[in-house]
């Protein structure tokens, strides 16, 4: 499968934020996730990185 999990970056650790990410894009100044089981979220911040090997989407608050 090519989801992965997102993560929001506090104070130098990672905190899960939104678990079998299938669709993320920008949405109005903000990010628009939708996982596998239909949950969506929208984030506002921005991507400090996506790691496609590790299937994990690292997000920080602006």
């Amino acid at each position: 499968m090519c989801e992965a999990n997102a993560y929001i970056e506090k104070d130098g650790k990672e905190e899960l934020y939104l678990e079998n990410v299938d669709v993320l894009r920008p949405e109005d100044g903000k990010i628009f996730m939708k996982n596998l089981f239909g949950e969506q979220k929208f984030f506002e911040g921005s991507i400090k990185e996506i790691s496609l090997i590790k299937h994990k989407i690292i997000l920080k608050k602006d």
